[in-house]
């Protein structure tokens, strides 16, 4: 089958992502391929493909993730794909009754752990079946300057050469640094790989940075939320107990929510988010344990009610809102003192026994630099999403008129018109009262007055009225006359 055909026939879509083709055809065609792509970008679909582009041999993708590895598999079998994950939540029978699907060659694509590699059963495995294809997803794991070293991650490299045949090895992850994409190639032995980054700006999304007493960040929360009551919202927290407190709150004040965290039961996990999947439930308040692998794209709002770790985890996390291409608005809610409290965590948790007295300061170090980079982040004046994307190595522009940064200096810049050079003058004749306007954090919006004379236009949208400089903002590319293709 050719890509387009498994495209078409297994998942249901007419055309690729960004990037997703060129990732295909490196592996198809036995080239190694990393993959930087945003969430919601469909990393999976990068291995997926290529899988079953042929009939013979099979594709082992490695994965840190058990929710994950369950919810892709579920999602295989459902089209017809015969899949199978190997991971700790199987009983012995099971694990058993699946390595022996495995060594009959029943499976398509398996996921494993990557502790999973030195096992000898799974050692066998890959002895008796060809291996063409070896996907690492969350592949910033190898690299002691990514946000979530894990020393098993080492041993894949050392894997990949005892195979009887080395397969092509795809790489993949949401947010790298350049040292980490250094690492992540050196690390597992790619070969020469053809390598992509799509564009980290997510033009849909708002970002915000809203100060807030620590007494008042539950009052500021629910006004959040107001704004979204019959729309789906992940509220981020540090710790488990501020999951359950702010989740029975929320149910308390009439609040469609509930908690997910990796110390409640599996099912009453599973229950939760087919829920929120099925918007029974509007509001998931979780911890960094929710979301991966998630099939939720209209996610409208994500609120971390606590300072994120780093950059990396913000930006992942933040980045499930909108991946529909639709408005989406990202909220980090900052008291006083959440720096120190992110701060004395990370002095004070408990030492990875697998990582050596080296390996444990190093990683310190490095957490404490990404924490201070999220400080930069609540406390700069300057474009928020520039911040983001600077910090992975790509360009920004200095405003992007859609965070709160741009936003507070649009209202405090004197309201002068201009022309920015090289564009051409725009036709102000249809731009009156009455006329609909199209916003990319506010979607469609009805112009309901036009003050030349203090260069003012107030538009109304369905959840807000806002001003904007006249004609300034129409020569933006966040306010339009002309209906965009995607809102």
């Amino acid at each position: 089958m050719t890509a387009e055909e498994v495209l078409k026939q297994v998942f249901g879509y007419d055309r690729f992502r960004e990037g997703q083709r060129y990732l295909i055809d490196a592996l198809a065609g036995g080239r190694d391929a990393l993959g930087i792509l945003p969430t919601g970008g469909g990393k999976s679909l990068c291995y997926q493909v290529p899988a079953l582009m042929r009939d013979d041999g099979i594709t082992v993708v490695i994965s840190p993730l058990i929710s994950l590895m369950k919810d892709q598999v579920m999602a295989l079998k459902a089209r017809g794909v015969a899949a199978a994950y190997l991971n700790s939540t199987l009983t012995p029978s099971q694990l058993a009754l699946a390595n022996e699907r495995a060594m009959r060659g029943q499976y398509r694509i398996i996921y494993v752990a990557p502790e999973r590699l030195k096992t000898p059963s799974f050692r066998q495995l890959a002895e008796a079946q060809r291996i063409r294809l070896l996907a690492v997803d969350e592949a910033h794991c190898v690299s002691q300057w990514g946000q979530d070293f894990r020393p098993d991650y080492l041993g894949i490299g050392e894997f990949l050469e005892s195979l009887p045949e080395r397969p092509v090895l795809g790489a993949f992850t949401a947010t790298a640094t350049e040292a980490v994409r250094r690492d992540i190639i050196r690390l597992l032995k790619m070969r020469s790989p053809t390598s992509i980054t799509t564009g980290f700006d997510r033009p849909n999304l708002y970002f915000g940075v809203r100060k807030v007493e620590q007494a008042e960040k539950e009052n500021a929360l629910e006004e959040l939320l107001g704004r979204y009551r019959e729309q789906s919202v992940i509220v981020y927290c540090s710790s488990r107990k501020t999951v359950d407190r702010l989740a029975e709150l929320l149910k308390t004040r009439g609040w469609a929510a509930a908690a997910y965290h990796a110390g409640l039961p599996e099912d009453i996990r599973r229950e939760a988010q087919e829920a929120f999947t099925a918007d029974r439930v509007r509001v998931m308040v979780a911890t960094c344990a929710f979301g991966m692998g998630i099939d939720k794209p209209d996610v409208r709002c994500v609120i971390h009610y606590n300072m994120p770790r780093s950059p990396e985890a913000y930006y992942q996390e933040a980045g499930r809102a909108g991946r529909d291409g639709k408005p989406g608005e990202c909220v980090l809610l900052c008291a006083p003192n959440d720096v120190a409290a992110a701060r004395y965590v990370l002095m004070n948790s408990e030492p990875n026994p697998a990582l050596t007295p080296q390996q444990q300061a190093f990683i310190r170090k490095q957490d404490l630099v990404r924490l201070e980079s999220m400080e930069r982040y609540t406390e700069t004046g300057a474009c928020l999403r520039q911040h983001l994307i600077r910090y992975f190595g790509q360009k920004a522009p200095a405003e992007c008129g859609n965070c709160s940064s741009c936003l507070r200096k649009q209202k405090t810049r004197p309201a002068l018109p201009f022309r920015p050079k090289g564009r051409p003058r725009m036709d102000l004749s249809g731009i009156v009262p009455g006329a609909t306007v199209w916003h990319q954090r506010f979607g469609e919006g009805r112009i309901e007055s036009i003050d030349p004379d203090k260069h003012r236009m107030t538009v109304i949208f369905a959840h807000d009225t806002k001003q904007f400089a006249y004609p300034d903002a129409l020569y933006s590319a966040y306010l339009t006359a002309e209906k965009p293709g995607k809102l």
